[in-house]
């Protein structure tokens, strides 16, 4: 059980990291252009939480047995800085202001839980306390991808949600899943079951439009950027929403 427990635990690590370098080549993109465009940086300030959580959930002295949580959350703390100080860096100065903004109450979150957990609480009180603050914000994190989930289903499109991210979104929300069951520890079970059932929701999204080129022309749709473990660019939608009027326009005019 114990070696079961430990390769579930390497094979989430494995996927998760895979989904912390997702957003890689759009913050190339934001280097080059020197740019932020329309991208949101919202997601990982958002996912940066989340890491910080739960690695310091997975600390021994938190919850004893986990070093494999704290270990791939902690790579992904130090990535999601990264790509947090990129955005600041090239964002304009309205944008900045509120990530600054937002990067101080993230911040202050997580000192909040760490201080009150070393200074208020201990033992079970401790990790529960912890647990349940990684929690919400695991599901938060896992939930990002719904706004895209309403994209496909509206555009009947994959375009916007390529096939190996779900994939890994799955396999990553599995893995996790597994081990918290394999190690009793709900406050993993819970965030990675609700990761896993959104993972498979993805795939069952792109079984079923895979084949449809959807109502976007593959032209106007490649002005729109592929999603990552954080969001999607306002312009998708707003690229659909244009499509779809200049379509009714001319359907009314036809009919003239």
């Amino acid at each position: 059980m114990e070696i079961a427990h430990f390769v579930f635990g390497i094979f989430g690590n494995v996927t998760a990291l895979f989904l912390f370098l997702s957003p890689i080549i759009t913050f190339l993109r934001v280097i080059r252009k020197k740019s932020t465009e329309d991208f949101s940086g919202v997601p990982y300030n958002m996912t940066l939480l989340n890491c910080l959580l739960s690695a310091w959930y997975g600390l021994p002295f938190v919850s004893p047995n986990n070093m494999l949580v704290w270990t791939i959350n902690g790579t992904g703390a130090l990535i999601e800085a990264i790509y947090v100080l990129i955005f600041l860096i090239y964002a304009p100065k309205k944008v900045k202001a509120r990530m600054f903004g937002l990067l101080a109450l993230v911040s202050s979150l997580f000192a909040a839980v760490a201080l009150i957990s070393v200074l208020a609480l201990h033992d079970n009180t401790r990790k529960l306390f912890c647990g349940s603050a990684a929690t919400i914000f695991s599901i938060c994190m896992y939930a990002s991808p719904l706004s895209i989930m309403r994209l496909v289903i509206k555009t009947k499109s994959v375009e916007f949600m390529p096939f190996f991210l779900s994939l890994f979104v799955f396999l990553c929300g599995t893995s996790w899943f597994i081990y918290g069951l394999l190690g009793h520890d709900p406050f993993i079970i819970i965030p990675n079951g609700c990761g896993s059932a959104l993972g498979a929701v993805q795939l069952i999204l792109y079984v079923i439009y895979r084949n449809n080129k959807g109502e976007i022309s593959t032209a106007t749709a490649s002005k729109g950027e592929a999603i990552e473990m954080g969001g999607v660019k306002p312009s998708q939608e707003n690229v659909y929403n244009n499509e779809k009027k200049k379509q009714n326009e001319l359907s009314a005019n036809e009919q003239v």
